[in-house]
């Protein structure tokens, strides 16, 4: 049962006839992890704190520098020096105080994320390495927990939601580790401020669908964009039959 003042908090996510007040319920009843929060985790957890997840976990073992602040928007001058995590969850405490959001400062090792993992409902990859997500991705499996996974460089980004538990491919089927040495990054390649923030938004957007069931999700889908022409597709992905990670789960 909403209270009077989420009621008046959330409305106008409750005047959405097929979200209304069982999609805020089961929103403020979810537990969310998010790994990263850069360009991409900053604007996710602002938008899922302010929405009404109930529980944010937010990962980050880096520090804030002054060279993040072009677009990352949950830190200011006066966090330079602080850990990217506990910067957040200020951030998004200070949008919704009803909400429990937790940080966690260090950088996670395989066993951490299993654990983490094992706590929440879905999982928001906002990290910038292959090793990061490759990992993220086998402790999702073998959790059974869905998996949304987004990058960003230049004016270009990509989003897509991982969950073979319940069908399709997961982030291995699209990515081997053997391009692992190709990935572009932010430091060399440069980003424009904008894209993050679009791309950090439909994460969140994608969660709350994920967390709700409202409209249709990217399982299965990867969505790709170049904001600099505004060519935005879809792309079918499909299991990989050979996919050391979740072939076991498409027998």
């Amino acid at each position: 049962m909403l209270s009077d003042k989420q009621l008046l908090r959330y409305n106008r996510q409750l005047l959405l006839p097929e979200f209304d007040i069982a999609g805020q319920e089961r929103l403020l009843a979810a537990r969310v992890l998010i790994v990263g929060l850069g360009g991409l985790g900053c604007p996710a957890a602002l938008y899922l704190g302010a929405a009404g997840v109930g529980e944010l976990l937010l990962a980050d073992g880096d520090h804030v520098e002054l060279g993040n602040l072009q677009r990352q928007v949950a830190h200011g001058e006066r966090d330079i020096g602080a850990n990217k995590a506990r910067s957040a969850v200020e951030a998004v405490s200070a949008l919704n105080q009803e909400i429990k959001a937790e940080a966690i400062e260090t950088r996670l090792t395989s066993a951490a994320m299993g654990a983490l993992v094992s706590r929440v409902d879905l999982v928001l990859d906002a990290t910038d390495n292959y090793p990061a997500r490759f990992a993220l991705n086998r402790a999702c499996i073998a959790a059974g927990v869905p998996l949304l996974s987004a990058a960003a460089v230049r004016t270009e980004g990509q989003l897509a939601l991982f969950d073979p538990a319940r069908g399709g491919p997961c982030y291995r089927c699209l990515y081997t580790e053997s391009g692992e040495k190709t990935a572009l990054s932010c430091s060399e390649s440069g980003v424009l401020a904008p894209l993050v923030g679009v791309i950090g938004s439909l994460l969140a957007m994608e969660a709350v669908k994920v967390l709700t069931g409202f409209g249709v999700t990217l399982r299965g889908k990867l969505l790709v964009m170049d904001l600099r022409t505004m060519d935005i597709r879809q792309l079918a992905l499909a299991p990989r039959q050979d996919c050391p990670d979740c072939a076991h789960l498409n027998p």
